[in-house]
């Protein structure tokens, strides 16, 4: 897998047409959401990177985020299939599709928009200040990982 950059027009334009093949019927390869939630589910990484989510953390748990996971999540390998799933991004409930989807879309081209300066150093809630690369591979492989999932 080649880790695009979020930040590159011809990225936010490949990840739109994958998410244009998605429909309401599309059915998972593996793991337990359905397409609505595989949606919010993503949807929820941009909250939190734009503050419209905040999730708490102690010490401990930031310390263990930092050291152990943060390599996996903002590194240039890919996530292996039906990986764990933190606790704020689990999204069990029912979720409209059509809504998440546009939801995402808007949150896609808000973040090429704001390109690499914006995210250079901006703080995540779980991992600290990161660099815009990192940024990107966070985004990147989140949403290539479930598009995977998918089949798009």
């Amino acid at each position: 897998m080649e880790i695009l950059n979020t930040f590159d027009s011809s990225t936010t334009e490949k990840v739109l047409n994958r998410l244009e093949k998605l429909t309401v019927d599309s059915q998972p390869k593996w793991g337990k959401m359905n397409v609505g939630q595989m949606l919010a589910h993503l949807n929820v990484a941009y909250e939190m990177a734009y503050g419209e989510k905040k999730v708490k953390n102690g010490a401990i748990a930031k310390f263990m985020l930092k050291k152990f996971v943060k390599p996996i999540v903002v590194g240039d390998k890919p996530y292996k299939k039906s990986s764990r799933t933190a606790p704020a991004f689990m999204v069990v409930d029912e979720k409209d599709f059509s809504r998440e989807k546009e939801r995402l879309m808007e949150y896609i081209r808000r973040t090429e928009a704001h390109g690499e300066a914006y995210f250079e150093g901006r703080e995540s809630a779980s991992f600290g200040p990161l660099t815009a690369k990192e940024w990107s591979n966070m985004f990147y492989k989140h949403i290539d990982h479930h598009f995977s999932q998918f089949g798009v």
